[in-house]
């Protein structure tokens, strides 16, 4: 494995646009209960319970403690408890080699679709679509709205492992094509009630799909957002009357997130191929910028001319929905995986996964392995050979390298493990019927 870390034009560029260049640089050096810089000193002569979890031997890329090296992972009461250079196998409960593998936190999808029930038709269960690919945490974005959120929320959010977040749509019923159309739908003041009833879960405000030649639909979602505090996603599709450079400079506020930042009907490239200069100056005034990849908006021929200019995303957001999961495989390692064989170096991609998609939500105590923090971990193998991936518009990309998910943690607990990595040899099992 190439474990070097290369930096590119837009390392941390999202971040330090959300956050401030001196406030990134000082919250990466520590996290919840102290961080993770410096364990050795903290675990020093203290004689505590053994660890009930130790993932030894892999490499921890922990971009939020600036980890990028070969470290151990040790968890105990569903918390990361130690991390560190080399810790004793003695120390652990149960101990689980992940040699020649990635650690990192586990993934923060931004941008999925959850609601089983939406009238739409758009979502999918959680569990089995995330924790195969090192996903612990995902924003549904906007499937349901103020008027079936409680039965989403009955339905998926309160029985998922999964931590289920949810963007609430300004339309009262969520995603519906036709009711996305009706302004008598869209009420700011309802949709703020539910968003202040359910603060621990509700992240944020979704707006999408409108047609109309107004802003009204926009305006009022970000009605809503202004009385709660919380960010706007923005699905948005240009009129002539309404334009991207308007909806990006003039409307859209610092923090708020625009997602299908590479699909085709998105102006971010001009006639001659270059990055639109709007663009640079929105990133520059705090605007967000989310792959949302879905069935329909994730174009090679737009994403791969825009990383090469150095106009990359903050967020790798899957728009993972029935739809989208199987033609073009719209789930997160594929996803992080067309990043990097599109230029994106592997450090860059695990913050696009990981730190800045919990910081856009402001859930700062999410995607990072700080001592202290709820243990949800990914570990991630980084296979190199010839793969082939596909976009949106069923085009080819052939690339070199492609992850895949050995291992997911959520909450101190293993979640998957496709190769059987914490599990004894059956020859070595004695006579097991299941093991615990």
């Amino acid at each position: 494995m190439n474990m070097k870390r290369q930096e590119s034009p837009w390392v941390y560029a999202g971040l330090v646009v959300l956050f401030g260049l001196a406030g990134f640089r000082m919250n990466l050096g520590a996290g919840p209960a102290g961080g993770s810089a410096s364990p050795q000193d903290r675990q020093s002569g203290a004689a505590g319970p053994p660890f009930d979890l130790l993932l030894k031997g892999g490499h921890v890329i922990d971009p939020a403690n600036k980890i990028n090296a070969p470290h151990d992972v040790a968890i105990s009461g569903g918390k990361i408890a130690r991390v560190a250079p080399s810790i004793p196998a003695s120390e652990a409960k149960r101990v689980v080699d992940v040699s020649g593998a990635y650690v990192t936190p586990g993934l923060v999808d931004l941008h999925t679709h959850f609601f089983v029930e939406d009238p739409g038709g758009w979502g999918i269960y959680p569990d089995v679509h995330t924790f195969p690919y090192g996903v612990t945490t995902v924003v549904d974005a906007g499937t349901a709205g103020w008027k079936n959120f409680e039965k989403f929320k009955t339905s998926i959010i309160d029985t998922a492992r999964t931590r289920v977040l949810a963007l609430l749509n300004i339309v009262s019923i969520g995603m519906d094509l036709e009711a996305e159309q009706d302004m008598g739908e869209m009420d700011a003041r309802l949709t703020a009630g539910v968003v202040r009833k359910y603060p621990e879960i509700i992240v944020g405000i979704k707006t999408a799909h409108y047609r109309g030649p107004e802003w009204e639909a926009l305006d009022r979602a970000f009605e809503a957002a202004e009385i709660t505090g919380v960010p706007v996603m923005v699905d948005f599709r240009p009129t002539p009357e309404r334009t991207y450079e308007d909806l990006l400079l003039k409307h859209m506020r610092p923090g708020d997130i625009h997602t299908h930042m590479f699909a085709r009907h998105i102006p971010l490239l001009d006639e001659n191929g270059k990055v639109n200069d709007y663009m640079r100056k929105a990133r520059e005034r705090g605007i967000l910028f989310d792959v949302g990849h879905g069935a329909g908006s994730f174009w090679f021929r737009i994403g791969v001319p825009a990383m090469e200019q150095g106009f990359g995303p903050d967020s790798l957001g899957t728009d993972l929905h029935f739809r989208s999961r199987l033609i073009p495989v719209a789930e997160m390692t594929t996803t992080m995986s067309k990043f990097l064989n599109m230029g994106m170096e592997l450090e860059e991609v695990i913050l696009r996964a990981t730190v800045i998609p919990a910081r856009t939500i402001r859930r700062h105590e999410l995607g990072n392995l700080s001592v202290g923090s709820v243990a949800d971990v990914a570990v991630l193998q980084l296979n190199k050979g010839k793969f082939g991936f596909v976009d949106s518009g069923h085009a080819k990309m052939v690339g070199n390298r492609k992850l895949r998910c050995l291992l997911t943690v959520r909450e101190g607990k293993i979640v998957w493990d496709v190769e059987g990595l914490s599990w004894p040899d059956w020859k070595d099992a004695g006579d097991y019927q299941v093991l615990e």
